[in-house]
């Protein structure tokens, strides 16, 4: 195998197997000369193992009693290297290394339309504005019946065949049989697929006359692009303080979170710095004349912000730049650059440790968890075990003398205590369950509002006889409250239904704008700011 190496270092923590909470996440074989007949394993002249995990694989392709596919062999020898390195290196399949690329830079080939499964039926929930399927004149609310000729109406069609049906090459078409207003269309929508492009900014809107927000989902390869232009436009409709939501941003592309960080500062900044045992220390520095240099800053953080969102929390804490507000995060502090072979499959390696300007690690002890490994087919799942305490091992200072500790992740300046309601159990089976989307999608979708978004966001509270007839729809489904529980979650399951609502109606933004009606971590934050809630 030829090694190829891409250029794009990354801090991204989106691997789920490492994360806690559910978040989240090369060899060089050179070619070897054939293994001779009763020849030793050990080349000539070598007095090390360099060659020995390639003399093994050549020896069992050539030696061993069965024919057995030999790139499953080299895959699992990779995969079982690279696991016991650290809980980030990462060795992915082509078409796992093919959904990280995606993921990050924000684009994959497709129609641009988003659906729930409801009973069977295939529900258009979302339509990419000016995307391939709504030049096709597709519509939230349509219900699929047939995707190019197979049936998927109460045929129990898998998610998998779905996508395979309906994402293929550019260029090429595919065509629908769709149901509207319950009256079945005589003719098929059609839709040339085409490269779709999702922005890595969830929304950035004014949400008080002199304060912009923006909530980042993660650092994409267009994120600072689209971050200073959101930052201009809002600027020009009279920002004059920003809360910068990162909760939940599990990293990125390590030199956008430079480039984006650089946004908060007049001149040149140490941004943050990398060494490693192969790595001499390299400083990042922010370009000069940043686009939001000087309104008042705040950052929403929790401890699902990870890696590259950690990178620019940090720069802003130690620069004395803004206020964080809200938990402790994440506490990843290293680095991964990607290395990819001729098939496509990738390696994430780890190739040095990131420091905040005043240099601080922010990165969590880690160590084998060996009581985890059960059997070989999961052999390496939950192998890493991450120390969840944060540990005060050193101090620093910034110039307006504000103490900072390193390790574990960063402590934001402002605690926000965990919502114990937010946490159970029963709320979060609730959660993954998808029957909040189930009910609003079977009890809410018949027609669409005649009024506004605006009107919606400022006047539509839901009536406490559909908070009842949600209580009502998950004793059927199984999941039963009792009195107690339903006036605990009643807040949080009034907003899940609400921003839902308003995603269905009027599009993803609006989801983040509902939500944040009811959002504590952003009414602190306008106390920090001086603004009225």
């Amino acid at each position: 195998m030829q090694k190829g190496r891409k250029r794009n270092i990354f801090v991204a923590a989106t691997y789920a197997a490492t994360l806690i909470l559910g978040l989240i996440l090369g060899q060089n074989y050179a070619d070897q000369e054939r293994i001779s007949s009763g020849g030793s394993l050990m080349p000539i002249g070598l007095s090390d193992n360099a060659y020995k995990v390639q003399q093994v694989v050549d020896l069992i392709s050539t030696r061993y009693v069965d024919s057995i596919n030999m790139d499953s062999v080299q895959n699992g020898a990779i995969n079982h290297i690279i696991s016991h390195l650290d809980p980030y290196s990462l060795f992915l399949m082509p078409n796992e290394s093919q959904t990280q690329t995606e993921i990050l830079e924000g684009t994959f080939e497709g129609i641009g339309m988003e659906y729930f499964n409801l009973n069977d039926t295939l529900l258009v929930v979302g339509v990419i504005t000016h995307g391939p399927a709504d030049r096709a004149g597709f519509k939230v609310g349509d219900r699929i019946l047939k995707i190019a000729n197979k049936p998927v109406a109460g045929n129990s069609v898998s998610k998998e065949e779905v996508e395979k049906l309906i994402r293929g090459k550019r260029g090429t078409e595919v065509e629908m049989f769709i149901q509207r207003d319950s009256i079945a269309l005589p003719f098929p929508l059609k839709a040339k697929r085409d490269q779709i492009s999702v922005s890595s900014l969830d929304v950035a809107y004014m949400i008080k006359p002199t304060v912009a927000f923006v909530r980042i989902r993660r650092f994409g390869l267009k994120t600072a692009e689209e971050f200073r232009n959101a930052i201009i436009e809002l600027k020009k409709q009279g920002a004059k303080n920003l809360i910068l939501d990162l909760r939940d941003n599990g990293g990125g592309y390590f030199h956008i979170a430079i480039k984006m960080a650089s946004e908060f500062f007049a001149d040149q900044r140490l941004v943050v710095y990398t060494e490693g045992a192969h790595e001499t220390r390299r400083d990042y520095l922010s370009e000069s004349k940043g686009n939001y240099s000087n309104g008042k800053l705040v950052i929403l953080v929790n401890e699902r912000t990870a890696s590259a969102s950690e990178v620019v929390a940090g720069a802003v804490q130690d620069w004395d730049r803004g206020i964080l507000i809200g938990r402790r995060t994440y506490g990843k502090g290293i680095v991964q650059e990607l290395f990819d072979f001729s098939d496509g499959s990738t390696i994430n390696l780890s190739i040095a440790k990131y420091y905040t300007p005043l240099g601080r690690s922010i990165q969590r002890k880690y160590s084998p968890n060996w009581s985890n490994m059960q059997d070989y087919a999961s052999m390496y799942s939950g192998l890493w075990s991450l120390d969840t305490t944060f540990a005060h091992a050193k101090s620093f200072q910034t110039g307006l003398g504000k103490k900072l500790f390193s390790g574990g992740g960063i402590v934001p300046d402002l605690l926000i205590p965990i919502d114990s309601n937010e946490v159970s159990m029963i709320y979060q089976d609730l959660v993954q369950s998808s029957l909040v989307e189930q009910f609003v999608y079977s009890r809410f979708t018949k027609k669409l509002p005649a009024y506004s978004i605006e009107n919606f966001l400022q006047g539509y509270t839901l009536p406490n006889s559909e908070y009842m007839s949600f209580i009502n729809f998950l004793g059927q489904k199984g999941l039963s409250l009792s009195p107690r529980k339903q006036i605990d979650l009643h807040d949080l399951i009034q907003s899940d239904i609400e921003a839902l609502l308003g995603r269905y109606y009027f599009g993803r933004e609006a989801y983040f704008k509902v939500k944040n009606r009811y959002d504590f971590f952003i009414q602190r934050a306008f106390q920090q700011l001086n603004i009225e809630s």
